[in-house]
């Protein structure tokens, strides 16, 4: 058990460092737009259709991901179910891709950019190569092969950025030079148009590097049994993976909507994300430890030691993930500096957003009951009631209290969630957690961060210093009490026994 837990640490640190420095990088490119484009706009198109993608990619990719990890750990044939997956994906990315093309017009329009189809279309084709490519990501996780999945996803960053640089930088300023270049290379006043170009260009690229990734699954057989049992499996993954997207990204997709005017909604979409950008920390955290969570819990289906060993797994991400949000929210003074100062009344969103990120940490650990028991429409279950919450408050509170009742629906959705999974998992796949602790470690957590947010100090410098060392002595007292609690309780009564 041991060195499952190990290898469960280890992937999450490469996974998380590659999802950090990706995101990061990519992060850096925001900022960049905000200068280049023509006006915010422009970058609204950008934040409106990159928010559209996330959910349709959810549904496109079948919820296979999941389901090639709970069939290869128990197959005696693994390449033939990533064989059968992948060919089920690739016919339904090409149906998405021509129905996507035939009607880009109508979607357009219903997605609310009647006047940009060829944007669309750029995006039909980006997310068919993503959703195609999703499964070759799963397979180099199953094969515990972090580091060739690292330098897949960097390829594809590094790719991303020096189009965009060439693009909106380069070819402007060659222009501006006097230099007269192709057409079909590079067009005056096209904007907006060249992150989606540049984008597109990174995503071919980076399938055909994984061309090599492919040819395991082009070289077995095509399970025909196998397709019922995936059907029945992973259709309810894609109505939880469609609503627990949905969830995410309703704010950007709704706000617009619930404004009096397009522009008034833009400035509040633009509030609300740019202050999401703070929170990025605890949603890095929560997908690297996704990335390595899934295999993980799939080869320990068979383990005598599984129940510790998802007991373990649950403390440790409680204790990382709480020491994540206090470390944000204790240097606040100094990450409120990712936004311009314009951007400062949103900053009230960022604790309720994280929050919500750690309740969804700890419900994404609960839910392996209904994937090990194959009972996934529980999930979608779930998803959908978090769905009609998320949506329902958002559509009543916004327009009566701003964007903060987005960040109060995410914190209401996630926690209704959790304990639906927690009390229906103790009926049919009761796993024994440390309830009682991790609740303590929570409420104790809590009141640390009141004390720690209360403190104050002459300067900023020493006010994080202060925040620093009390976050620091509450992570060794409360992190050893809930990592190794009977290393703990021995070394406590050795005190006793000494006084």
């Amino acid at each position: 058990m041991a060195s499952g837990i190990k290898g469960l640490a280890k992937d999450t640190v490469i996974y998380g460092l590659t999802n950090i420095v990706s995101k990061f990088l990519n992060w850096l490119l925001a900022p960049f737009y905000i200068r280049v484009l023509a006006d915010t706009a422009e970058y609204g198109i950008v934040t409106n259709l990159y928010a559209w993608v996330s959910v349709v990619l959810v549904v496109l990719t079948l919820g296979l991901e999941t389901g090639l990890f709970r069939f290869m750990s128990t197959e005696d044939e693994p390449n033939r179910v990533y064989s059968t997956c992948l060919r089920i994906l690739s016919i339904a990315v090409a149906a998405f891709m021509i129905v996507g093309m035939v009607f880009v017009g109508d979607i357009a329009a219903f997605i609310g950019h009647p006047g940009n189809s060829e944007f669309v279309a750029i995006f039909i084709v980006i997310v068919s190569l993503d959703a195609l490519m999703s499964l070759p990501f799963a397979y180099l996780r199953y094969e515990k092969r972090p580091l060739r999945f690292s330098f897949y996803k960097f390829l594809f960053v590094g790719l991303n950025i020096l189009f965009n640089l060439i693009f909106l930088v380069l070819f402007p300023y060659l222009t501006k030079q006097g230099y007269t270049l192709p057409s079909w290379l590079y067009t005056p006043g096209y904007g907006v148009g060249y992150i989606f170009v540049s984008n597109l260009l990174a995503s071919g690229i980076e399938a055909l590097a994984m061309a090599p990734v492919f040819r395991p699954a082009l070289q077995a057989r095509f399970d025909r049994a196998l397709v019922r049992r995936l059907t029945y499996y992973c259709a309810p993954l894609v109505l939880l993976g469609l609503a627990g997207n949905f969830n995410k990204m309703a704010g950007q997709i709704l706000i617009p909507k619930l404004f009096s005017t397009p522009e008034e909604g833009m400035s509040m979409v633009g509030l609300f994300g740019g202050n999401l950008k703070i929170s990025v920390v605890m949603v890095m955290f929560l997908q690297a430890f996704r990335f390595a969570y899934d295999p993980f819990v799939f080869s320990k289906m068979k383990a005598k030691d599984a129940p510790t060993a998802y007991r373990v797994a649950m403390n440790g991400f409680v204790f990382f993930a709480v020491v994540i949000f206090l470390f944000v929210m204790f240097w606040m003074d100094l990450f409120k500096h990712i936004v311009r100062p314009d951007y400062y009344s949103g900053l009230i969103i960022v604790p309720y957003m994280m929050l919500s990120e750690i309740i969804f940490g700890i419900y994404y650990n609960l839910s392996i009951w209904y994937k090990l028991s194959d009972r996934t429409y529980f999930g979608a279950i779930f998803s959908v009631i978090g769905l009609i919450i998320t949506v329902s408050m958002i559509v009543w509170g916004v327009p009566r209290y701003g964007i903060i009742a987005c960040a109060w629906a995410a914190v209401t959705c996630n926690s209704v969630m959790l304990l639906l999974s927690y009390i229906l998992g103790r009926i049919y796949h009761p796993i024994e957690y440390d309830t009682w602790r991790i609740l303590l470690f929570l409420t104790i957590s809590a009141l640390v961060y009141q004390v720690g947010m209360g403190m104050t100090a002459h300067t900023v410098p020493l006010l994080l210093l202060k925040r620093t060392l009390w976050l620091v002595v509450t992570a060794v007292i409360l992190g050893g009490s809930l990592l190794v609690p009977q290393a703990w309780s021995k070394a406590l009564a050795k005190i006793r026994s000494h006084t």
